[in-house]
């Protein structure tokens, strides 16, 4: 069986946990923390970068640091993962979805401002399979309006728009380590990023459940106290030690990735020019992490068939995010503004293939012509 995901591993993690287990420092903000947000900082240009246990975490620091309230509305595609929504839900927020753009299946960029209102506070644009959303569009009606953008950079770790970080190219930027995704910290974790400088003493308070901590470790202040409302968002010393096995060789990660990436797109592209299926589009402005390849199907039940075939032939392929709008809590926490013309229907139809760091050329070479068999008969 080739399975879907096999989480990243270069060989380095388990000799920085020992390191880290020796360091009788495993709480957090010690030495691999410091490397990983540095090695951030820099790669990145943020103002600031701060590990969290989670993508989720990041996004839930995020909108308490920009003050989310009760009846304000938050903007942000209907096709994404539930965090993206729960983060802000929690503060009180409704939600207002937009459709996608089917070539991306990115927020579709013309169709925010319709959407706004005097309640709105933030959008937040999610980069699916690392490909950036048309940023300066969004950047520009979110300037218009004095709205926050929080990017969900959870899968664009080392992609770009127009050679800007993706996370580093709004207001904050929330990343993840999940086991799913290019680089882990050991099965969760994952960081914000802080391109306002005005905001970072305050998400440093947030971060450490309130207190001025922070300022008290740097020797600003002779003791920490209470400040704001804030929760525990520092991960452990150990996560940090396995994600820097990671950050260290994220070029050799990112460099396998693209090549099988490109062996995908070559190996299926004949069954794009006959109209079988769909492929990635990646806009010209933009550098991707290859953190997922997928295809579009005809429709839902030939989706279900692939799967079924790919399966008897060992095999793992999974289908993706059901949308948020259509969900319990979706109904009854947020609202789609405008038509759902793209959303339900593309979902029905994108198939995600296996990707992952330990994946062999040949293997993807299999998928093809397995794939191609399928349409052939």
């Amino acid at each position: 069986m080739i399975p879907f995901n096999i989480p990243p591993k270069t060989g380095n993690e388990l000799g920085y946990i020992e390191q880290a287990i020796h360091s009788d420092k495993l709480c957090g903000d010690g030495y691999f923390s410091k490397k990983c947000e540095s090695w951030l900082e820099e790669h990145f240009k943020t103002t600031k970068a701060l590990l969290t246990p989670s993508c989720t975490a990041a996004l839930e620091l995020a909108a308490i640091l920009i003050d989310i309230k009760e009846g304000d509305e938050v903007i942000m595609p209907s096709y994404t993962f539930v965090s993206t929504a729960n983060a802000f839900v929690l503060r009180g927020a409704k939600i207002i979805f937009i459709d996608v753009r089917p070539d991306t299946m990115n927020i579709n960029e013309s169709l925010i401002e319709a959407a706004i209102t005097p309640k709105t506070r933030a959008i937040v644009p999610v980069h699916y399979a690392g490909v950036a959303c048309e940023m300066d569009k969004i950047l520009a009606v979110a300037e218009k309006y004095a709205l926050w953008v929080i990017e969900d950079a959870a899968q664009g770790v080392m992609s770009t728009y127009k050679g800007k970080a993706l996370g580093a190219v709004g207001h904050i930027g929330c990343y993840s380590f999940h086991e799913t995704k290019n680089y882990s910290s050991g099965g969760e974790g994952g960081a914000i990023l802080i391109n306002d400088p005005k905001l970072v003493e305050r998400a440093e308070i947030i971060r450490e459940k309130g207190t001025n901590r922070s300022q008290f470790l740097h020797g600003i202040v002779d003791k920490y106290t209470w400040q704001d409302i804030g929760s525990s968002f520092l991960p452990s010393e150990l996560q940090s030690a396995y994600l820097w096995g990671q950050l260290e060789s994220s070029k050799a990660i990112n460099d396998h990735r693209l090549a099988l990436w490109k062996e995908y797109f070559q190996g299926l592209k004949p069954l794009f020019d006959k109209k079988f299926i769909a492929l990635p589009y990646i806009p010209g402005d933009c550098s991707h992490n290859a953190h997922m390849f997928y295809i579009k199907c005809k429709n839902l039940a030939e989706r279900q068939d692939l799967m079924s075939y790919l399966k008897e032939k060992g095999i793992q392929t999974v289908f993706h995010y059901i949308p948020l709008h259509s969900s319990k809590a979706g109904i009854e926490f947020g609202l789609m503004r405008g038509d759902d013309t793209y959303t339900t229907s593309e979902s029905e139809r994108l198939l995600r293939l296996p990707i992952y760091f330990s994946l062999e050329i040949k293997q993807v070479r299999k998928i093809c012509q397995n794939i191609n068999s399928f349409f052939d008969s």
